[in-house]
C-alpha cells in the first residue's frame, strides 16, 4: 500500500513537471511571435513612408512631364507659325523679283492662267470717290510701264478695276461698277501715254464683283478698293 502511494506521488509529480514545461513553451512561443511582429512593425511603417514619397515624386514627375509636352507644342507651333510667315515672305519677294517688278510690289503669278498679276491699292492711285489719278502716283506707274514694255513687249494686258460694297453717295458716279470702269481706263490711258500700245491693253470694271477680303470690316473694304494690271504671258 505504500508502495502503490508513492507511486503515484512520483507520477503526480511527474505530470505537473510535463504541465509546466509545456506551459512554459506556449508562452515562449506566444512572446517569440510577439517579438516578431514589434520587429517587423517600424519596417511596415517605413515601407509605408517610401511608398508615400516614390508616389509623390511619382506625381510631381508626371506635372513636369505634360508642362514640358505643352511648352513643347507651343515651340513647334509658334515655330510653323514663323516657318510658314518666313515662305510666305520667300514667295512674295521672289514673285516680285522674279516678274522683273522688284521689292515692294504686290505680284501674284498663276500657273494655270498664264498670267502675272501686279495688284495697286486704290489708295495710292486715287481720292475718294475719284477717278483722276494723283500726281504721285507717276512713280509706281512709269516704274511698271517700263517693266511690261522691257519684258512683256508684245504681251496682252488687263487693266481691271474694282470697289468695295459700299453704294455710290456723294459722287458723280451712277454706280460702283462705273466708277471702277473709269479707274481702270485712268491707268489705261496713262499708260498708252507712256507707250503701251493701243493694241495690247484694254480697261475692264468689275465693281465690287470679286472682292479678296470681307466688306464687313474697313480694312477688308481697303484691299478691295484696287486696280490689277495682269499680264498674259502666255
Amino acid at each position: 500500500m505504500q508502495a502503490a502511494n508513492t507511486k503515484l506521488r512520483s507520477h503526480n509529480y511527474t505530470s505537473h513537471r510535463f504541465m509546466s514545461h509545456k506551459s512554459t513553451g506556449h508562452t515562449f512561443f506566444y512572446a517569440l511571435v510577439l517579438l516578431c511582429f514589434c520587429a517587423l512593425l517600424p519596417g511596415c511603417t517605413n515601407w509605408q513612408k517610401k511608398y508615400e514619397a516614390l508616389n509623390v515624386e511619382h506625381q510631381n514627375t508626371l506635372g513636369l512631364l505634360e508642362r514640358e509636352r505643352a511648352e513643347k507644342g507651343q515651340l513647334a507651333e509658334q515655330s510653323q507659325q514663323a516657318i510658314a510667315g518666313l515662305e510666305k515672305q520667300i514667295a512674295e519677294r521672289t514673285s516680285a523679283e522674279a516678274a522683273g517688278f522688284g521689292k515692294g510690289y504686290d505680284v501674284a503669278f498663276d500657273p494655270s492662267a498664264g498670267t502675272i498679276t501686279v495688284t495697286l491699292p486704290n489708295a495710292i492711285l486715287f481720292d475718294s470717290g475719284k477717278a483722276a489719278l494723283k500726281k504721285a502716283t507717276s512713280t509706281e506707274l512709269n516704274h511698271i510701264q517700263s517693266v511690261l514694255q522691257s519684258q512683256y513687249a508684245g504681251k496682252q494686258i488687263n487693266v481691271v478695276g474694282h470697289t468695295d460694297s459700299d453704294p455710290i453717295k456723294k459722287s458723280k458716279w451712277k454706280d460702283n461698277w462705273e466708277l471702277s470702269a473709269q479707274r481702270a481706263l485712268s491707268v489705261v490711258r496713262y499708260l498708252i501715254e507712256q507707250g503701251i500700245a493701243e493694241d495690247r491693253i484694254r480697261a475692264v470694271g468689275c465693281g465690287a464683283g470679286t472682292p479678296i477680303a470681307s466688306n464687313a470690316t474697313a480694312s477688308g473694304r481697303a484691299k478691295n478698293r484696287r486696280v490689277e494690271i495682269v499680264v498674259y504671258i502666255r
